[in-house]
This record gives structure tokens, sequence and C-alpha cells, in this order.
């Protein structure tokens, strides 16, 4: 017997859904019946999905083509008018927009980066997703159910890196944000990602890269988006309305720490 994880009908917002875990998510969803704005600078990327999830039986997506949101400049609030002018209200939101280092510095940070190179990835990866939860927070509390999932990263730190601050700032601001709006039918949880096959991982690791990680990677590989998608689904549901204020890894035991 399948389980009916009560999503039809539902609206959602995906952001950085051109690729990897956003069109995951978007694919998602829509395949459970929630109706989707999909978010992305790449138009033809996301014309592409929309394409495919109406192939699927899905209802073509609201596209949205967002500015750059490493650059401060309201880019959040255009994303949130525009999904709220396609959708009527927002139900769910997957704030998967976001990189894991700043590419103008591929690997190790210097610890003496100019300002604009660590405040480029706080904008991004935590800023926006701050701006864009916080603007949409109020319709839900008005209809009593809300869904933000936030696809955020690893903190622990094994050398200075731009990205760990703002997604420790995530986990922070998720986890506080839980506390106060769970009364409204509001839950807030994130998702740290494994090595999950995507843009970014197909062009910062060779195939042979690739191969030597797997070796620490208890399946003895890297997952698929859909592996993220699964577990957005079960948390955009109503099933889960007892779940917030988690970090949920979804990375099969890679990182040797508990939570």
């Amino acid at each position: 017997m399948a389980m009916d994880l009560e999503l039809e009908g539902r609206t959602a917002l995906v952001t950085g859904a051109s690729r990897g875990i956003g069109r995951g998510a978007a694919l998602a969803l829509a395949a459970e019946g929630v109706k989707v704005a999909v978010g992305a600078r790449r138009r033809e990327l996301l014309e592409e999905l929309a394409d495919e999830i109406v192939a699927a039986g899905g209802k073509r997506p609201a596209i949205i083509v967002t500015p750059d949101l490493a650059v401060a400049g309201g880019g959040a609030y255009k994303v949130k008018d525009e999904a709220l002018a396609a959708l009527g209200h927002i139900d769910i939101l997957v704030n998967s927009a976001g990189r894991s280092q700043n590419p103008d510095y591929p690997g190790r940070m210097p610890y003496d980066a100019p300002d604009t190179a660590w405040d480029q990835e706080m904008q991004l990866n935590y800023v926006t997703i701050r701006q864009l939860t916080l603007a949409l927070i109020p319709g839900m509390i008005e209809r009593k159910y809300g869904r933000i999932i936030n696809i955020s990263g690893k903190t622990e730190p094994w050398q200075l890196h731009t990205a760990n601050p703002p997604k420790a700032a995530v986990h922070g601001f998720s986890k506080g944000l839980s506390r106060q709006v769970a009364k409204h039918g509001v839950t807030v949880n994130s998702i740290p990602p494994g090595k999950i096959i995507s843009e970014q991982i197909l062009r910062n690791y060779s195939e042979q890269q690739r191969k030597e990680t797997s070796k620490w990677i208890p399946s003895g590989g890297f997952g698929d988006p859909s592996d993220i998608a699964n577990l957005v689904v079960f948390l955009a549901s109503p099933l889960a309305r007892y779940i917030t204020g988690a970090v949920i890894p979804v990375d099969s035991g890679f990182r040797r720490y508990a939570y």
C-alpha cells in the first residue's frame, strides 16, 4: 500500500532548481501533486525542468529567473514577489540556492582574503535564506501550515573555508526560528548533504578524485539528488508535523561525528 503524503494541491517555491539537489526536489514535489515555482539564473535549464515535470504528469511550474543571489540587492524579495504572484501563497519553501565554496578561491581560503569574498558567501548561503524565509513566514502562520527546508552543508571546518560560517548560521537561525513558529503549524529543518552528484561536484572533483573519496563513504559511492529529494518531500508533508529544528544529514555516514 502506497503512503499518501497528503501533498496534493500544496504550493512550493524551490530555489537553485536548475540543477542538482534543487532540481531533484522540484521534480519530487511535483510528482506528489505540488504546484511548484522554480527559481535559478538559467532560464533554459528551468524550461527543461518544466517540460520534464509536465511530461511526468505534473502541472507546469512557474519559472522565476533570479539575479545573482551572492550579490546584495533584494534578490530574495524579487523571488518572493514573483512566486506569490504565480501561486497565490507558498506552503513549502526549499532553500536550495547556494554553493560549497567561493569560485574565486577553490580549495583553502587564505586568512587574508578580502571582505568581499566572505560577504558574498554569507549573502548567498545565509542572508538570502533568512530574507526569503522571513518574508514568507507570515503567510504560513496565517494559514497554519508551513514547511521551511534549508539545504545547508557541513559546519565543521577542516580548514579555513568561506562556506562554513554561513552554513552554521543557517543551522542556528533555523533552530531559533523553529521554536517560535512551531505553535502555528510551521516547521523549519535543515539538510546538510554529503557527496551528492551535482554540477558543483562534477566541476570540483575529477573522476579519480571521486573514486578516492568514495573509499571514505560507508556505502561506497556518491549519492544522487533523489536521495535528498526523498527527505525533502517527507519533511514538506503533514506527516512530518512533529519534526522541526532538526539538522538531518544525508551523507551515508560520511561525516564521522554526532550532531
